[in-house]
């Protein structure tokens, strides 16, 4: 008997080497969604077919994502598939795991920018990603975002190009754009047989997109040019005599792509042996696996041709859990001590939370990913950040529109727990004697913020606990109170994802809300010394009021604050009534002059003033203090003062022209442009008032393709052409009450 044991648990019903977990990513629209149904359907976790269009898939089940046809949330679905030559001609191909049942955990992910996030936490805890293309556009913005995510996590990646029917598609380009762009090493292990459309208007056209060129097996895997059965029937054909050289040119540019990286073909090539298909399989597995090479597959999800392909493809060369290396952590007490986790059902739980999710019916869901253990119904669960364990009262898979109850998860699952409190995403979920974090999903920080308020005072309440539920969901929303101007704001990546922020307040937590753009907080200063007084006398019969105050002004140090020093001499001011004087300055510090804004670097120095035995008080010497500096400050030459941020683009370099004018227009200066990996790099200052709408900006004038971060710089003058506007709506204000 061998001494290795096996990393799988007798109980568990598909071993961890018949275990993947896959992503399907990519530019908007490119048929990541209509890809993900077609394989429910085919792997007969649905019964009909769903399209984005009608709004009836699987996994755009959110309102809001049936309504506009995107995906929002990536949504995590279980299904089971087993290779078979059960078709006429298909025991000529050669399939790797031939009759063996295998579990699939695939991710949809959405393909807009705004919601990148879920991108990069589904990519977190994948093994294996399937990275769909347009047939038409090839390599879209997003497309390089969603490839940089997948490389940042070393993931195994295979490529399907899509659309393959539409007008204008194009293999070829959309290869070239992968090795060009993307700098991937890519080769077709399947070719189009045909291209583009095969009826227009109803008439049949010859030439169109048909089937595809097995090129590993030499064989025509052919559906014909309807979409008859569903695209359950295909037949396995020889390749046609006009097909042939194309065929074999493209085996052959394949076997020379794989010597070039794989030892035993590069031998078998130097020996000038045959190389047979399991031969060749097994290494293009190897090489897909440790991402030296990028099988391209095509396709119509649409017209359901070239699916199931991709299904056998996912299994043959995507990794299982065992075929990367295992999750690293380190000790949840010290940060330096490495400790690996290993991928088998017999060491202790480990797990990372990679998502959050309000369910209508069954609550608070935690989806997590394991790494290494098993965990059952009643167990006790440990997390390392709080340092608090949990029982776990319910665990579930979703499989398609079902949320199905299960006993136990091994290594390898993804699933998700019921009924969690107090935990985050990217919170590492482990056994207690196990003290172990893993590494967390990082996240951008958001781009764009709007103010929002509710419409009634009851739904005030509401409003904060909606937004508190919506910010631990989603790691890349932010809701705060701006201390000076007291709104409430919330921030994310674009205007789409506020969009749908405040459209869940309503539809989930009936919260009607207003928003708007949020307020700047300027800033005041003076430019030049002056003296101010201040006189406070009421007189109504009986006790009166008497203050009498006299102050110079004059600008500080950028950056020193505000300096009020008392240099009364003599006593013209008892001491008693001096606090009060200077109170009174600081509060007509804090309240503004000029335009009603706070402020800043200005010393004042009390000189001089006269008091009344009688009718001198602390409310009296105070108001006096507010007049005195409200009469240097307008002698002592005001200024407004904007913030400014310190942006910096990253952007490919044809849309650098049109990225420098923006800023111009934005009244930004450019600091610097550095050029860094084919890439452009704008350092700029720009006004925060001008970067209202930038996010959605920066993304039309590059297609998608640049992407910025800005954070507060200092404050610099306003310019005369602007400052009327500020000082006419601060005019139209009601005063503040002080």
């Amino acid at each position: 008997m061998s001494d290795v044991q096996s990393p799988n648990s007798p109980n568990r019903e598909y071993t961890l080497e018949r275990t993947r977990n896959i992503g399907i990513a990519a530019h908007i629209d490119a048929g990541k969604t209509t890809t993900t149904e077609r394989i429910l359907f085919y792997t007969g976790l649905i019964h009909k077919i769903g399209d984005v269009d009608d709004g009836n898939t699987v996994t755009d089940w959110m309102e809001q994502e049936k309504e506009r046809g995107i995906t929002i949330t990536s949504a995590a679905v279980t299904c089971f598939w087993t290779q078979k030559t059960a078709k006429a001609g298909e025991d000529k191909i050669y399939k790797a795991f031939n009759n063996v049942p295998h579990r699939i955990n695939i991710i949809d992910t959405p393909g807009h920018v705004d919601f990148t996030a879920e991108v990069e936490r589904s990519m977190r805890v994948l093994d294996g990603a399937v990275a769909v293309f347009c047939g038409v556009a090839g390599v879209q913005p997003q497309s390089e975002t969603v490839w940089r995510q997948a490389t940042k996590y070393n993931g195994p990646r295979i490529a399907f190009v899509n659309k393959m029917d539409r007008t204008g598609a194009n293999f070829e380009n959309a290869l070239n754009d992968m090795r060009n762009k993307l700098k991937a090493y890519a080769f077709p292990i399947f070719l189009p047989l045909g291209q583009g459309p095969t009826e227009a208007e109803g008439i049949a056209v010859t030439g169109g997109f048909e089937g595809v060129i097995d090129l590993v097996n030499q064989k025509t895997i052919y559906w014909g040019p309807t979409e008859a059965n569903e695209g359950l029937n295909y037949e396995i054909r020889d390749i046609a005599p006009e097909d042939k050289e194309r065929a074999e040119a493209g085996l052959a540019e394949l076997i020379d792509a794989v010597s070039n990286k794989d030892e035993e073909i590069a031998n078998l090539v130097l020996e000038e042996k045959p190389i047979t298909v399991p031969v060749l399989k097994a290494a293009i597995r190897r090489l897909t696996c440790k991402i030296e090479l990028v099988p391209v597959l095509c396709g119509s999800a649409f017209k359901k041709k070239g699916v199931q392909v991709l299904v056998d493809a996912v299994i043959d060369y995507l990794p299982s859990p065992l075929d990367i290396p295992g999750a690293e952590g380190h000790e949840a007490t010290d940060l330096e001590v490495a400790v690996k986790v290993p991928t088998t059902d017999h060491a202790k739980f480990c797990s990372l939370a990679f998502k959050l999710w309000t369910d209508p019916y069954a609550g608070k869901l935690v989806f997590f990913r394991v790494y290494s253990g098993h965990l059952k119904k009643g167990d006790t669960i440990y997390n390392p950040r709080t340092r608090k364990r949990e029982r776990v009262s319910r665990l579930m898979v979703i499989q398609g529109s079902e949320r199905k109850d299960i006993n136990e998860v091994y290594a390898g699952d993804i699933a998700a727990l019921v009924g969690l409190r107090n935990i985050t995403t990217g919170d590492t979920l482990c056994d207690e004697d196990f003290d172990v974090t893993l590494e967390p999903p990082t996240f951008p920080e958001p781009v764009i913020s709007m103010a929002v308020e509710p419409k009634t005072k009851q739904d005030r309440d509401k409003l904060s606990e909606g937004l508190q539920r919506l910010a631990e969901e989603d790691p890349t929303f932010r809701c705060f109170t701006n201390e000076e101007t007291g709104q409430l704001i919330i921030a994310g990546m674009g205007e789409l994802h506020l969009e749908i922020i405040i459209d869940r307040l309503k539809r989930e937590f009936k919260v009607e809300a207003n928003t708007g753009a949020p307020q700047i907080a300027y800033r005041e200063t003076i430019t030049k010394p002056a003296e101010g007084e201040g006189k406070f006398i009421r007189q109504s019969g009986g006790k009166g009021q008497y203050g009498h105050a006299c102050i110079t002004v004059a600008p500080n140090e950028t950056g020193k604050g505000v300096e009020v020093v008392d240099e009364i001499v003599g006593g013209t001011i008892p001491k008693e009534y001096i606090p009060a004087v200077i109170a009174g300055i600081e509060e007509a510090i804090k309240g503004g002059v000029y335009a009603g804004y706070q402020v800043i670097d200005i010393k004042v120095e009390v000189t001089d003033g006269s008091f009344h035995e009688v009718d001198s008080n602390e409310l009296a010497f105070r108001m006096a203090g507010i007049f005195a500096l409200k009469d240097a400050f307008k002698k002592a030459g005001p200024i407004l003062l904007e913030p400014l941020m310190k942006v910096e683009c990253t952007t490919p370099d044809e849309y650098q022209g049109d990225l420098l004018g923006d800023i111009n227009r934005r009244r930004g200066t450019i600091v610097s442009i550095e050029g860094k990996n084919g890439q452009t790099v704008l350092n700029a200052q720009v006004p925060l008032a001008e970067m209202f709408g930038y996010a959605t900006a920066i993304r039309s004038l590059s297609k998608g393709r640049a992407s910025y971060s800005m954070e507060p710089l200092s404050f610099a003058q306003v310019p005369n052409s602007v400052l009327t506007t500020i000082l006419d709506a601060a005019a139209k204000k009601p005063a503040a009450r002080t």
